[in-house]
């Protein structure tokens, strides 16, 4: 039971973590499009990078606080929630090139996230390289690196179906909804807006 409440304290830290770093991206109108494309089985490309910034923030408390390696988490965590803005749906027939898709959209995504949001050098580095070894660079920063295996990760638990990120995703929404005047919780006689 104690092992239980202490992991969801944590989940609940890195949902405020990863809110409070990439509250700009998440809330952006850009960035909601993600939500109406598929990424892994039944998974919005929205809801995969939100997992994939979980990780990836889970990964840098591991270095951070066993190995003393020191990341740069704003520039992780934005780099992981536009790791995959590319913007359209890649299982689509009609869409060009869909067939390489894999080795082109890391370049799509960094040109659109650059356009939208402007990237550092390291948050450039971490979304046209998540893809490596397809595509053919290594990636220069550890953050880089964080994510890239993230992915992996996300990617083989969402293509079977394993839940990796319902708590965030829920986090995350209610955070969404908050800020645009949307929720409300009703206590029968009395109802109290947020």
């Amino acid at each position: 039971m104690a092992l239980h409440f202490a992991k969801r304290i944590t989940e609940y830290r890195l949902a405020k973590e990863l809110f409070s770093r990439g509250k700009d991206i998440i809330l952006s109108p850009e960035a909601q499009v993600m939500k109406t494309f598929i990424q892994h089985g039944e998974t919005t490309v929205f809801e995969h990078c939100l997992a994939v910034a979980k990780y990836s923030l889970l990964f840098a408390h591991f270095l951070e606080r066993t190995l003393k390696i020191k990341v740069d988490r704003d520039s992780l965590v934005r780099g992981a929630l536009l790791h995959d803005y590319f913007l359209y749906d890649w299982h689509d027939k009609n869409v060009p090139g869909r067939r390489v898709h894999g080795f082109t959209h890391p370049g799509v995504a960094m040109r659109n996230a650059d356009r939208d949001f402007g990237l550092n050098d390291i948050e450039r580095d971490i979304i046209s390289k998540h893809m490596f070894p397809l595509t053919p660079f290594l990636p220069m920063h550890r953050e880089s690196y964080i994510v890239t295996i993230a992915d992996k990760w996300c990617a083989l638990a969402e293509t079977f179906k394993i839940d990796v990120s319902s708590y965030i995703i829920y986090r995350v929404n209610f955070n969404i909804a908050l800020a645009d005047g949307d929720y409300s919780i009703d206590y029968g006689e009395t109802k109290a807006e947020f």
